[in-house]
Order: C-alpha cells, then structure tokens, then sequence
C-alpha cells in the first residue's frame, strides 16, 4: 500500500512539474514544433520560424488535430500557409501570421502584381492583432522568352516590434489569372 502511494505521488508529481514547465509559454510554443512538417537540421528555417518536427505521419496527424483544436478553442497561429494562399506566401512570412493576417498578407501581394507596375505597394493591418502589419512591394519586372512575366516582390511584416523581410520570385504563365510564387 505505501509503495503505491509513493509511486503514485511521484507520478503526480511528474504530471505537476511538466504542465508547470509548459503552462509559462505560449500555445505556440508548445505546439508549434507539430504544426510544422519540413524537416530542417538546426530546428529553425533562416527566417527564426520552428521547423523541428520532421516528416513523421504522427507528428502530422496529432499536428493537425491538436491545431485544429487549438483554433476552435480561441485560436494561435497556424504556422503554415492555409491552402488558399500557398501559391502567394513563403514560409517565413506564413510562419508568424495567424490564418487571417494570411489572407490579408496574400490579398497585398495580390493588389500589388494586379497592376504589373515596379514600385506598385500594397499595405495591410491585422484586425486580430494589434502591432501587426504589413507590406507587399514589387520591386522587378521580367519578361520570359516562353510567355511568362516574372516579378520580384519584397514583403515586409511586423510582429510585435519585430520586422521580417522576405524576398520572393513571382511568375505568372500565359493564360493564368494571377502570379505565383516561382519554383526553383
């Protein structure tokens, strides 16, 4: 009986001590690392974002059902670009937007290469989230010798106070409704 006792405490105790060490962080925190799914040998992509969890099928289940959890319940940041802007917005930029500041970081890319023009910029502002904006700016144009039009585009976001700038190759093909990010 007492050894039952004492082997119970301990795993009470076990229980306490992990949940103390995650209660402090943020939702993003402590499950970001699953919500991700490119393997990246240092754990983090050049641009800061967590890119730890690898390829694993289960890290990918559990991923999606606790994210999916996670933003029924009040929401964090998905950490990968929502399907309907995967063509518009790298990784890095994604990585630090929650699903609508997506939409909205895409929906500036679009306005910006709509008119095809150098210098054509496009700003938005969170509606979810104070002290987070962003830019979309194109900064190049070139045409191809198969038909396409490519563009340089440089977004710029700010996440509380921190800036991330990323450059990216628009192209768009003849026929095709709108430009896509190019890939190398």
């Amino acid at each position: 009986m007492h050894d039952r006792l004492i082997r119970a405490s301990a795993k009470s105790l076990a229980i306490v001590a992990t949940l103390a060490m995650l209660a402090p962080m943020p939702a993003a925190a402590q499950f970001g690392g699953l919500l991700r799914n490119k393997p990246s040998s240092s754990g983090k992509t050049q641009s800061g974002c967590d890119d730890s969890a690898g390829k694993s099928v289960g890290r990918s289940i559990i991923g999606g059902m606790l994210g999916s959890a996670a933003r029924r319940m009040g929401g964090i940041a998905s950490f990968i670009p929502t399907p309907e802007v995967a063509g518009l917005l790298t990784d890095a930029i994604a990585c630090k937007l929650e699903p609508e500041e997506q939409k909205q970081a895409a929906d500036a890319t679009l306005e910006a290469t709509r008119g095809e023009e150098v210098g054509s910029t496009s700003a938005w502002s969170s509606g979810s989230r104070q002290n987070v904006s962003g830019t979309s700016t194109v900064t190049g144009k070139t045409a191809l010798a198969d038909g396409s039009t490519c563009m340089d585009v440089n977004d710029v976001i700010i996440v509380e106070g921190e800036e991330t700038k990323v450059s990216k190759r628009m192209c768009k093909r003849p026929g095709s409704p709108r430009y896509e990010i190019a890939q190398v």
